[in-house]
């Protein structure tokens, strides 16, 4: 299968995941046992896929900040993208968050300038534009009121965590070539940092409704995200990166779609607001990854 295939399979698994999280999100009493399950299911995953097809070993010959940077990478892309994702979720719903998820390429080219010092070209000024204004349209509850910057933050931050990230990833390829290692020693060092603190906690865990389907939906989440995840990192040993950003961007469609027939569509209320501003964010992505 092409790396396009892969690209484009991980954008849908992307969608389906934030889809089905976001209902097993307002079951669960805690959202940060739901992200531990989240992190534990999708490491378990991506260590056995690793350990069946990479060479461990080579591990032992990268450099100790190799090792640090994916740690670093997982940390601010796990540990902080999926919290202030699943805290977005149950906040504002999956089909108000997944388009501002999309700001991405944004933070990235805000990260690129002050790190290169680099001013953007029309077209990417024109993809900042039209983002912005997508963004504004999914942020705002509508009604005459104004747009609660409070209630969109949290995915603000998932998508500025996300492009951080992706700082020191490069970092870490540049020591060890291997991405699929690479996500995997980011996830466990994301699980790890989780599960300590919450193992001493003494707030028992407690399912607000349906605990055992909660718990299944879940379950089939992390799994989701941990194969959209690898078929992520393959997409990008065979194809651009721009490439692989543009597919990526099929998940908000599938979102908006799918999030109303799982959750319900009085809970997941998408309107056609919502997809003009979806639909700009979509496009003003693309401009900024074209002219990267």
């Amino acid at each position: 299968m092409s790396g396009a295939a892969w690209a484009a399979l991980s954008g849908v698994g992307f969608g389906l995941f934030q889809a089905l999280n976001a209902k097993a999100v307002r079951n669960l009493d805690s959202i940060y046992v739901s992200t531990l399950l989240q992190l534990l299911v999708a490491a378990a995953i991506l260590a056995v896929a690793a350990a069946a097809t990479e060479d461990i070993a080579t591990l032992a010959d990268t450099s100790a900040w190799g090792v640090i940077a994916f740690a670093l990478a997982g940390m601010i892309h796990f540990f902080l993208g999926w919290t202030t994702l699943n805290l977005s979720q149950a906040r504002i719903g999956a089909a108000r968050t997944s388009p501002l998820l999309s700001t991405t390429p944004v933070f990235g080219l805000l990260f690129g300038v002050s790190l290169a010092s680099q001013v953007p070209g029309p077209p990417a000024a024109a993809g900042i534009a039209l983002t912005i204004g997508g963004a504004y349209l999914v942020a705002d509850p509508g009604g005459g009121e104004r747009a609660a910057l409070r209630d969109s933050i949290f995915a603000l931050v998932t998508a500025c965590a996300w492009s951080l990230s992706a700082i020191f990833t490069i970092e870490g390829l540049e020591e060890l070539d291997s991405p699929l290692l690479g996500v995997t020693v980011g996830m466990l060092a994301a699980a790890l940092a989780y599960a300590a603190p919450l193992a001493f906690s003494r707030r028992a865990f407690r399912p607000s409704a349906e605990p055992w389907d909660a718990l299944t939906l879940k379950l089939a989440a992390g799994v989701v995200v941990a194969l959209a995840t690898w078929g992520r990192w393959v997409a990008l040993d065979d194809v651009e990166v721009a490439a692989v950003l543009a597919l990526n961007l099929l998940s908000v469609p599938v979102v908006l779609v799918l999030a109303p027939l799982i959750s319900g569509r009085h809970v997941e209320v998408v309107t056609m607001k919502i997809w003009s501003g979806a639909l700009l964010v979509m496009l003003g992505s693309l401009l900024l990854i074209v002219s990267d």
